[in-house]
């Protein structure tokens, strides 16, 4: 957890080692996208035989819930800030190495040679009860597990940009793909009058992606 934000505490491992340079797009290996399930299968149901509470996140979620059968990036999980350490217990206990990246919002594992990030923060905001009680039970590539919703995911996405970190043209497919199943409305409402959020939001109107607020 960031400083002053709750009393959960970092699991006590080793600082992570500097991340290999990720292999370009056209070097990925054709299994990519497999190897990347396998990974988040056996997460989940490492997490789910040790009974904790957690939800799939990113580009596997947006995948469970009918996106981009193509995956290039790690498997990400929220859990609770409070369950960190244990989680870290849960997965070394199943023969994985955990370890802590300069980040103090996550950590971090390995399964099937893919990258998988344990998440108790997003967007600058700490995983609540409530976050993963939205989450949907969905199936990951046949294994069934609590997958963020498509409305929390929205949320997410739009408050992760600022002006460091701007790159709308990666979420609009994921606008694109999950627009029937977003709250837009409560999308807006969480997040405010955020520059950048709402400029996005403008943006999938101007595009037609989603209707404009109704008016009053």
């Amino acid at each position: 957890m960031r400083n002053g934000e709750g009393t959960a505490r970092t699991p006590d491992l080793r600082v992570a080692d500097p991340e290999p340079e990720s292999a370009a797009p056209e070097q990925l290996p054709p299994d990519r996208t497999q190897a990347i399930l396998e990974a988040a299968k056996q997460i989940g149901a490492i997490l789910k035989r040790a009974g904790h509470r957690f939800a799939l996140a990113g580009s596997v979620a947006v995948y469970a819930h009918g996106g981009s059968g193509r995956l290039r990036h790690d498997a990400d999980f929220c859990v609770l800030p409070e369950d960190a350490e244990a989680v870290a217990e849960s997965l070394r206990a199943a023969g994985l190495t955990v370890r802590v990246p300069p980040e103090d919002w996550l950590v971090k594992t390995a399964c099937f040679d893919q990258d998988v990030d344990i998440i108790f923060e997003l967007a600058h905001r700490p995983v609540t009860v409530d976050l993963l009680a939205r989450a949907q039970e969905l199936s990951v590539d046949s294994v069934h597990m609590p997958v963020l919703s498509a409305t929390d995911l929205l949320v997410n996405l739009n408050m992760a940009f600022s002006e460091h970190h701007c790159d709308f043209g990666a979420v609009l497919p994921v606008a694109r793909t999950l627009r029937e199943k977003v709250d837009w409305g409560e999308v807006r409402r969480r997040c405010g009058d955020e520059p950048m959020p709402a400029a996005f939001l403008f943006l999938l109107e101007r595009l037609n992606v989603i209707d404009p607020p109704q008016e009053q």
